[in-house]
């Protein structure tokens, strides 16, 4: 079946639920298909530049809030494969109606949910569960010296998240706050 598209409050950033086909074997889902109308709407004609994956072992562990800055800005596909993490996107588009607005969902393999991040917005999550696994599709390459974010602290934003922090990277910790 085709997945569902919902809108957020921020412009271009979208949930996007799945049905997986379940039968007594167990569930196959499609995590993108380009050619099914609700992706192809979505990421519009943006490549697949690259597949990330990544597991975070502590309940309460924070990642983010981050983004590679123009001219190497990239749209972000993020799908939990296990576990559950509470989802962030960060509007950081300087000349957007809704910049420093922030959204955020929980994903979950049993939602069969994915949460699209376009391109200058922050993307960041906080761990719900041990061991959550996430599956990551870049429209962009890694441009190290393009990496940039802003702190998941940072009380402009008052991202309001679910547990206490828990853990986080030192680059984490000393990312700025917004000006």
């Amino acid at each position: 079946m085709l997945p569902n598209q919902h809108p957020t409050p921020i412009a271009g950033v979208l949930e996007l639920i799945s049905q997986p086909f379940r039968d007594h074997r167990g569930a196959f889902l499609n995590a993108f298909r380009a050619q099914e109308p609700t992706f192809a709407e979505a990421w519009g004609n943006r490549s697949i530049a690259q597949v990330n994956l990544s597991r975070t072992e502590a309940v309460g562990a924070i990642r983010g809030l981050h983004l590679q800055a123009a001219p190497h800005s990239e749209a972000k596909l993020v799908r939990c494969l296990r576990g559950r993490v509470w989802d962030v996107a960060v509007d950081l588009r300087p000349h957007s109606a809704t910049y420093g607005l922030w959204h955020a969902v929980e994903l979950c393999p049993e939602q069969a949910n994915a949460l699209l991040i376009p391109e200058g917005c922050a993307h960041g999550f906080q761990v719900l569960e041990p061991s959550s696994e996430l599956l990551y599709l870049h429209s962009g390459a890694w441009v190290p010296e393009a990496e940039t974010g802003v702190r998941w602290d940072d009380p402009q934003l008052a991202i309001a998240w679910p547990l206490p922090a828990s853990e986080l990277s030192d680059r984490d910790r000393s990312l700025p706050l917004l000006p």
